[in-house]
């Protein structure tokens, strides 16, 4: 089944799609390092074998959309590694194709969606969280900056780009023009705190930017406190009349200076059922939300997780 038919039926009172989880957590669980400013990226070029055994162990968990090992890999970042035009495209290419190997392997309908992530994850300073670049750096340059990579993940056919972690609507602006004449359906989710967007815009305003916006297939939030889900999803849902995608992070908060995650976490598999009941259409998790939360999450969903 193509992916926008399952969005739609899941949409429609269907049975929702259970997204992955965090995946540099599920690397870091394998033993790898991540210790650089490419993160997952940084696997991707070293040891994609683990980026395979990281898919498998999500769609053994109950996973049925699985994101790209692509968050944080883009030209700029793999040229400060050595790497050279023809072989950042040729790895972003590869982050499609581990994804979609293990996809065609699960014994159920599995989707591919490439991961593109917001300027500041390139950077790996911590501004994806508020998206205040600095002078210079508005739609026009975050634009230019987006395409090519856009370019070279659509051209692995996934089944949809998740333009994901937008901080706000400078950058969602720049990724929807981006995206555009690239033949891939796209979803957009934002990074949120409380009824704002990171860089503090009302929530309302920034949905309201897709939702005339035909190639967009799905709006939602990601990489946000548990807690938060619920409204977004509401007010996603209200606003664009769209399916809506979420997948909150563990609720920790992440401490860019020293790169580490702080303070408890707060994800709930059992919160899944009232993000469902506000609209969302597809759910799963963000950092530190791993399989076992995830085949938790398909248990409340479907009622036998994993082994349904």
């Amino acid at each position: 089944m193509p992916f926008a038919r399952a969005l739609a039926r899941a949409a429609d009172g269907g049975p929702p799609l259970v997204l992955d989880g965090g995946l540099s957590n599920q690397l870091e669980a394998q033993g790898c390092d991540l210790g650089d400013a490419l993160w997952s990226a940084r696997v991707l070029a070293e040891d994609p074998a683990q980026i395979e055994a990281a898919h498998t162990a999500y769609v053994r968990a109950g996973a049925e959309v699985l994101l790209t090992a692509s968050y944080q890999a883009t030209f700029e970042g793999f040229a400060r590694r050595g790497a050279g035009r023809v072989e950042a495209a040729r790895l972003l290419t590869s982050s499609v194709a581990l994804a979609r190997r293990v996809a065609d392997a699960a014994p159920r309908p599995v989707w591919v969606a490439a991961s593109a992530g917001p300027y500041g994850a390139m950077l790996a300073d911590g501004s994806e969280y508020h998206g205040r670049y600095g002078d210079g750096v508005g739609v026009a340059e975050l634009e230019r900056f987006h395409r090519p990579r856009l370019e070279v993940l659509a051209a692995a056919e996934p089944d949809v780009l998740a333009l994901e972690t937008v901080p706000g609507t400078t950058e969602a602006t720049a990724l929807l023009r981006a995206a555009a004449g690239l033949g891939v359906p796209v979803w957009l989710t934002y990074t949120v705190a409380g009824g704002a967007t990171r860089a503090g815009e009302p929530l309302a305003d920034a949905f309201a930017l897709a939702a005339d916006d035909e190639r967009v297939a799905a709006v939602g939030v990601n990489c946000c406190a548990p807690e938060d889900v619920a409204y977004a999803v509401e007010t996603a849902a209200r606003v664009t009349g769209k399916p809506v995608v979420a997948y909150p992070n563990s609720g920790e908060g992440w401490d860019a200076k020293t790169r580490a995650w702080r303070g408890p976490g707060s994800f709930e598999a059992t919160s899944a059922v009232r993000w469902r009941r506000a609209g969302a259409a597809v759910l799963g998790g963000c950092c530190r939300v791993g399989p076992e939360a995830i085949a938790a999450l398909a248990a409340e969903l479907h009622g036998d997780g994993a082994g349904r």
